[in-house]
């Protein structure tokens, strides 16, 4: 029995379809079904039993014994999120408290972290365990991943395995109900079928220029690969980064999205808004040796590659994954 937390959200939804490829069927499916606009991403899933994230903990009293492996991906991730509280409630006692059920009952736990602990990249974006306390988060969504990976690194009690993942700018099929925090992908594929142009920010640092600002953009089947990969292999335990190893500039992205609806770029630059000029980075990349070290040999889709199949496949037709 495998449980999957956030299972309707976007990873969440896209790792059940993984595990049913996979003939894994016995799930238990926990997130906050009351949120009526994710359904979508369960339909032709299949799956035991779905848990309210609110009692998840009650039925694991009762059902520990039955689980075999939890995949804990959900969290509140919006970083326009500023109530402490809820980051807190959610992103941090909710992972603590899982962590201590898995460490009391043996269970591996694989937790979603972020790569928005990084801050402005000032220590690299290594995964060393190292300059976890020294991270420097940009908002209160980054402050609670990196307060709940320091909060890890300390404890005796562990979970016999466990690993958190820091999962750059992911895209990908089932984030249509991500608003304002879905990829820039899904927000080109919208301004080109409303406005037959894509706008991206202008650049405010003298050395990018417009459109030159680099993300490394990891396609969301690739990141699910990943964590199939750690339930079927032995490796060790710790915080990985989750991330192509690539960084490309979001003009490329735009170029990909035009180039897979097969329509000559249209492209406006914007100025960054103010409010968040001084805390916007220029430049992030996955450094994926860790993870490539315990054997991950499997490529990641260029973004190229990923942007096409998610436009043309799934974009286009209306459909999920």
């Amino acid at each position: 029995m495998i449980v999957v937390t956030g299972a309707a959200g976007f990873i969440g939804s896209v790792l059940v379809k993984k595990l049913n490829k996979n003939n894994f069927f016995d799930l238990i499916l926990v997130d906050d079904f009351s949120k009526t606009e994710k359904d979508r991403n369960l339909e032709n899933k299949q799956f035991s039993q779905k848990v309210e994230r609110e009692i998840f903990f009650t039925w694991m009293e009762e059902n520990y014994a039955s689980v075999d492996f939890i995949f804990h991906v959900g969290a509140r991730s919006a970083t326009t999120e500023f109530d402490i509280n809820v980051l807190n409630k959610l992103n941090l006692y909710y992972t603590q408290q899982m962590w201590e059920v898995c460490s009391k009952h043996a269970i591996p736990l694989v937790y979603a972290s972020s790569a928005a602990t990084y801050g402005m990249g000032e220590f690299g974006y290594e995964d060393s365990h190292e300059i976890v306390k020294k991270l420097q988060p940009l908002n209160p969504y980054g402050r609670s991943k990196n307060d709940f990976d320091k909060w890890a690194l300390q404890q005796k009690a562990c979970p016999p395995f466990w690993a958190g993942l820091k999962y750059f700018n992911v895209y990908g099929p089932n984030e249509y109900h991500k608003g304002s925090m879905a990829s820039v992908i899904l927000h080109a594929f919208n301004q080109i079928n409303n406005n037959g142009n894509v706008k991206l920010f202008k650049s405010h640092h003298p050395d990018f220029e417009d459109g030159m600002q680099l993300r490394d953009f990891v396609y969301v089947k690739d990141v699910v690969n990943v964590m199939y990969f750690m339930m079927q292999q032995k490796i060790e335990s710790g915080l990985y980064n989750i991330g192509t190893g690539e960084a490309r500039a979001f003009l490329d992205l735009a170029k990909s999205t035009f180039a897979a609806l097969h329509l000559e770029p249209q492209i406006k630059f914007v100025s960054t808004p103010e409010n968040i000029r001084d805390k916007y980075q220029y430049f992030t990349e996955a450094k994926i040796e860790k993870l490539r070290n315990q054997g991950y040999s499997q490529e990641f889709s260029s973004l190229e590659e990923g942007v096409k199949d998610y436009v043309q496949n799934y974009l286009i037709k209306n459909r999920i994954y």
